[in-house]
C-alpha cells in the first residue's frame, strides 16, 4: 500500500492537465488498471469527470446539501466519497447520506494533538 497504488487527481493536477477530462483521459492511458479517484466541487466538473470515464469522485468542501445533489446528478454512475470540512461534529451527517461511499475526515490526522514519546534505551546490568 503506497502512494503508487491508486491515482487521485486533484485540482492542481486537473489545472496543469488542462482540465478534469484531460487529466482523467491521461491517467487512464498511461495506467489504465489502477484505481482512479478525481476531486470534483461543483456539478460542472462533476459533469467533466463522468463524462471522461472517472470510476470515484472525491466530493470536495461540499455542504450535505451539495453531497445529496450530487449523488442524484451521478446517479450510481461512479463511486462518490465527501472530503473537506468534515469533523468528528459532523461525520454522521454525511456518513447517513444515502448513496454516498465514503467519508474522509482530515481530523483524525491533521487536529490530532502531538504526543511526546521517548524512546531512549537504557543497558540492563550486567548478569
Amino acid at each position: 500500500a503506497g502512494l503508487y497504488d491508486a491515482i487521485l487527481i486533484k485540482e492542481n493536477h486537473s489545472a496543469a492537465a488542462g482540465g478534469i477530462g484531460a487529466a482523467v483521459r491521461r491517467a487512464r492511458e498511461l495506467r489504465p488498471h489502477l484505481p482512479l479517484e478525481v476531486e470534483v466541487r461543483d456539478p460542472g466538473e462533476i459533469d467533466e469527470a463522468l463524462a471522461a470515464g472517472a470510476p470515484r469522485l472525491l466530493l470536495d468542501n461540499m455542504s450535505p446539501d451539495e453531497i445529496r445533489a450530487a449523488v442524484a446528478q451521478v446517479a450510481g454512475r461512479a463511486e462518490l466519497e465527501a472530503s473537506g470540512g468534515i469533523d468528528p461534529d459532523t461525520v454522521l451527517v454525511y456518513a447517513t447520506i444515502e448513496g454516498l461511499h465514503y467519508v474522509s475526515m482530515g481530523a483524525l490526522t491533521h487536529s490530532a494533538p502531538g504526543l511526546d514519546l521517548s524512546m531512549a534505551l537504557e543497558a540492563l546490568p550486567a548478569t
